[in-house]
């Protein structure tokens, strides 16, 4: 009798198991591509740990808390590692909803990762979209970089200020000088009245140019 039930429950489980059934899903692994030469094999004990992740999962949805091990079935396992799993109602004998099932492992994708130390790219749920990973803490406050860049840009246009400064100063410094010098160019200048070179007055200085001097004008001292 018991042996009969037992064929029972396996052929009901059968059909609930298998790839492309309502509520299953299929995982892909590539331990090898993850691990290289540390990689493991893929044995009846790393199903138990997958059936036993899957289920510890289930456990957090509302309602579900009453999942086991035995409630999650593997079909179709391969040697390079794929297989398809569901997680079934006892009571009901049938399979839960798939929006529970893909609910829960999303949730707690990390957890399932680390236990087999792959990631989202080698442990593969192909119908369970991947999580995304949780943003990282910068090593140094959002408020410390704000206040650099600030800080930044304050000291290059002080230094642009400067500079300016700088450039209009050196320019009014110049124009003096070339007025300077026009002067006293004109000053130097020598003028030719009728093939006699004459010197001319001297504005500033008050100096007389002796070829307009008279002869007593040059005798008589002033």
């Amino acid at each position: 009798m018991l042996w009969l039930l037992f064929f029972l429950v396996t052929a009901i489980h059968a059909e609930l198991c298998q790839p492309g059934a309502e509520n299953a899903f299929k995982v892909r692994l590539s331990i090898r591509t993850a691990l290289g030469d540390k990689a493991y094999a893929w044995d009846t004990n790393e199903e138990y740990l997958f059936k036993a992740m899957v289920a510890f999962s289930m456990r957090k949805v509302p309602n579900r808390e009453a999942t086991e091990i035995s409630h999650v079935l593997l079909c179709n396992v391969t040697q390079r590692v794929s297989f398809w799993f569901v997680v079934i109602d006892p009571s009901k004998n049938h399979t839960l909803p798939a929006v529970e099932v893909q609910s829960a492992i999303r949730k707690n994708r990390n957890r399932i990762n680390n236990a087999f130390s792959l990631n989202d790219q080698t442990l593969e749920f192909l119908k369970i979209p991947s999580t995304l990973a949780p943003p990282t803490d910068p090593s140094v406050p959002i408020w410390i970089i704000i206040f650099g860049v600030i800080f930044c840009i304050v000291i290059v246009a002080i230094t642009l200020l400067i500079l300016s400064g700088i450039r209009q100063r050196r320019r009014k410094n110049k124009e003096p000088s070339g007025v300077d010098d026009t002067e006293d160019k004109c000053e130097n200048m020598i003028t030719i009245e009728n093939g006699i070179p004459c010197d001319p007055l001297d504005m500033k200085g008050g100096h007389i140019n002796e070829a307009f001097m008279t002869e007593d004008e040059r005798l008589t001292p002033l």
